[in-house]
């Protein structure tokens, strides 16, 4: 019988493969992949953040599952992976966030925040005795009126994206996204965006308990989270855009 060809390579962090390959990174990213869909879309007037939370019973409190989170007034997070994991990354972001803001008198960079981030989660990949967080953030905030949306890793790697997202969805709404992404969207042309992505991802299953979505604001750069009747409102205009390019398209093959 031949051996596994990673047997051995993945009982620890700091252990490279012959090949290269940090095991224990790759099956924390399989964590992410395996969780909800998460999305952030920038636009000319903001950042929106969406996330599908979907619950697995009925009995569950929709209100209770928390996946985006505030870490400063200006400065939003998505997350998709293991919750726990998570809330230590947020709290550790906002821990950041106030240290900025008590050694420099001014609010963190959203560039800097993500950097201080990714440095915690780059160190989880080479100490031994400890493990990678299998959790993945998209950070969007506003600094002095420039939009910014980042997408971490659990290998401590970063990018900026104009819309990304992270989960089980994310190929389908990366689709939806290079096919209708422009760089002048409006705020609630990248809401009703986002909510197609989600649509799309959830096999057209979406409705306001399962998804929550929050905005931060060129105009103010404060950090909103909408309502649910909010929610639901764009919602609405989805569905409806939705069944109209249905119809257009049916009218169509039957000429």
């Amino acid at each position: 019988m031949q051996p596994l060809q990673n047997a051995g390579y993945d009982r620890a962090i700091t252990v490279f493969s012959p090949d290269g390959r940090l095991f224990q990174v790759e099956y924390a990213r399989e964590a992410v992949k395996r969780g909800t869909t998460s999305i952030g879309v920038k636009s000319s007037e903001g950042i929106v953040l969406a996330v599908d939370k979907r619950t697995t019973s009925k009995l569950v409190e929709a209100s209770s599952i928390e996946k985006i989170f505030k870490i400063d007034d200006h400065i939003g997070a998505a997350t998709s992976g293991l919750v726990a994991d998570a809330r230590a990354l947020v709290e550790r972001a906002r821990v950041e966030a106030q240290i900025n803001k008590i050694t420099y008198s001014e609010p963190i960079r959203v560039t800097s925040l993500s950097k201080k981030l990714c440095d915690m989660l780059q160190l989880y990949t080479q100490n031994g005795g400890v493990r990678p967080f299998g959790s993945a953030l998209i950070i969007g905030g506003v600094y002095d009126g420039v939009c910014k949306l980042f997408e971490t890793d659990p290998s401590g790697a970063l990018i900026e994206y104009k819309a990304t997202a992270i989960g089980s969805g994310r190929s389908a709404a990366m689709e939806i996204f290079e096919e209708k992404y422009e760089d002048d969207l409006t705020l609630d042309e990248a809401i009703e965006l986002a909510l197609t992505a989600i649509n799309e991802a959830t096999d057209h299953d979406t409705v306001s308990n399962n998804v929550e979505i929050a905005v931060i604001k060129v105009d103010g750069e404060k950090y909103v989270k909408l309502s649910q009747d909010e929610v639901q409102k764009y919602i609405d205009e989805v569905l409806v855009e939705e069944e109209e390019e249905e119809s257009a398209d049916s009218q169509e093959d039957e000429e």
